[in-house]
């Protein structure tokens, strides 16, 4: 069966969101453009490390260039989505690997999310993104700088929102401990 390849270059929308309450959530990455919304279910640490990947690749591509590079320092504030995922949330596969890269030619970052494949599967082991039509699904994402610091702005806020906050500082509290910087390196 050939694969799906789900492609948006510049969406309207592409968000991370959850379905569910803290503790039970449901982590989803959805792209939408022109009526079409395609939606993909994945764990909690893979949005925290897509987010945190897209800021250190903004951030390199942004250095290399000199700062010429249209990419915001930071998230736009007018550009920020807090609006929930948009309905029907049909899942089309479950996230197995991610791969990020800058195009330095056309400005804008490419985010590429593969279906996870069964253990059993020939090619598990190593996955190799390619454009021909045999593999997994994907969901391929074009987005201009500015559009992928908010989305992973809005990923890192979605990610510790499920997080008790410090009494001290207010600063999310992460399940390893939290070092408060506002109470002399009392961790918690």
């Amino acid at each position: 069966m050939p694969r799906q390849v789900y492609f948006y270059d510049q969406p309207e929308r592409f968000v991370a969101g959850t379905v569910g309450q803290p503790g039970a959530r449901a982590f989803y990455l959805q792209a939408s453009a022109r009526g079409r919304i395609t939606s993909v279910l994945l764990e909690k640490t893979q949005v925290a490390a897509l987010a945190e990947r897209i800021e250190e690749v903004l951030d390199e591509a942004l250095r290399r260039s000199g700062g010429d590079a249209a990419i915001p320092a930071a998230a736009p504030k007018d550009l920020l989505d807090t609006a929930p995922l948009d309905l029907p949330l049909e899942q089309e596969f479950r996230v197995g690997t991610m791969a990020l890269a800058w195009d330095s030619v056309d400005g804008c970052l490419v985010v590429e999310a593969q279906a996870l494949v069964d253990d059993e599967e020939e090619g598990a082991e190593e996955a190799v993104f390619t454009d021909d039509d045999t593999g997994p699904d994907m969901l391929r994402v074009r987005l201009t700088g500015a559009m992928a610091r908010v989305f992973a702005k809005r990923a890192l806020d979605l990610v510790a929102a499920g997080r008790k906050p410090c009494p001290f500082c207010n600063l999310p509290l992460d399940p390893e401990g939290h070092l408060c910087p506002r109470a002399n390196g009392y961790r918690r």
